[in-house]
């Protein structure tokens, strides 16, 4: 069966979103990369004044010191939180290339409300302006910026996670793994959302979705060559800019990874957690049948995608809860 018919029932009109971003495009650089920044941020802005302001969560622009100055956060707490809460440092998707903070806002709002967190969302900077590490540096940053303020903040050190989506989701490793080599700031969970990993482009799915009407290969490697330039597939790249290259994963924090069946990511998403759970990292490994990249996104309302969310909830707060004291 072709990529279409393999689609889950309920997620096939989600693919109208990529049409009108303008992924029937097969090389996202140059014109067609401005053009689809511009168009994607005219969307957000129209389908945004269609919903009504949410008054049950309390966001606030801050700055976190990054390595080349400052790095814009948005902090996200429920009205009706008090005392000191864990916390999730958010990190937006968009291929390295395009995307913004204020996507996610409504995002932020439900795990700042569902999980009862302070969520951290980062601007990080993005390719091929500034390519690696730039943006894994911001998104270090933010996470350094959480821990150092988290008595202002209302955080508990103690339990920060740390997630994204796709070009979100591989950063997201990138950060943990500078957490663990640079000797913290602790970090207690990672939420891998249909994570980015790997420049190689070399597993199965990899070269099995090509030309499709969604994060295709060609549309990964107009990703990966803005973030990595004349690096990219070479020996070259290090770890903290394509996850699945590092050699070791020990001492890293449980993580939740999710995956759709047809999306290019599935194959090194599934082998990055086979890796963690070889390297003793509690892994939970969802893959979803009939899903293709970001359905999530494409059809808020399916069940897959209701399901996903509500999965990756319960994940957060079951890793976010306050430990219990040890006994005397």
């Amino acid at each position: 069966m072709g990529f279409e018919e393999r689609i889950d029932p309920e997620l096939r009109d989600g693919l109208v979103l990529y049409q009108a971003l303008g992924f029937e495009a097969g090389d996202l650089s140059g014109e067609t990369l401005a053009t689809m920044r511009t168009t994607s941020a005219a969307l957000f802005a129209e389908a945004m004044a269609e919903v009504p302001p949410n008054d049950r969560v309390v966001r606030q622009d801050r700055t976190a010191h990054g390595p080349d100055g400052d790095v814009p956060v948005r902090v996200y707490r429920s009205v009706d939180a008090t005392g000191t809460l864990p916390a999730l440092l958010w990190i937006h998707g968009g291929g390295m290339i395009f995307g913004n903070i204020d996507q996610d806002d409504l995002g932020c709002d439900a795990y700042a409300e569902a999980v009862g967190c302070v969520v951290v969302n980062v601007e990080y900077r993005l390719a091929p302006e500034h390519p690696h590490p730039a943006p894994v540096e911001d998104c270090y940053a933010a996470l350094r910026w959480m821990a150092d303020n988290a008595a202002e903040l209302g955080i508990d050190p103690a339990r920060i996670a740390v997630g994204g989506a796709s070009a979100g989701g591989g950063l997201a490793a990138g950060t943990v793994l500078l957490a663990r080599d640079r000797g913290g700031p602790d970090v207690a969970f990672q939420l891998l959302v249909y994570p980015m990993l790997d420049d190689r482009d070399a597993t199965p799915s990899a070269q099995e979705f090509g030309g499709i009407l969604s994060w295709s290969h060609e549309h990964n490697v107009s990703g990966w060559k803005a973030y990595l330039g004349d690096r990219v597939g070479t020996d070259a790249v290090d770890h903290y800019a394509a996850p699945a290259r590092a050699t070791d994963l020990s001492g890293l924090p449980p993580a939740l990874i999710q995956v759709g069946e047809l999306e290019t990511f599935r194959d090194e998403d599934i082998d990055y957690a086979a890796r963690l759970l070889r390297a003793g990292v509690p892994t939970h490994l969802h893959v979803y049948p009939g899903a293709y990249h970001a359905w999530d996104l494409a059809a808020p309302e399916s069940r897959l995608a209701v399901r996903m969310v509500e999965e990756r909830m319960e994940a957060l707060r079951g890793a976010l809860q306050p430990q219990a004291a040890a006994p005397p």
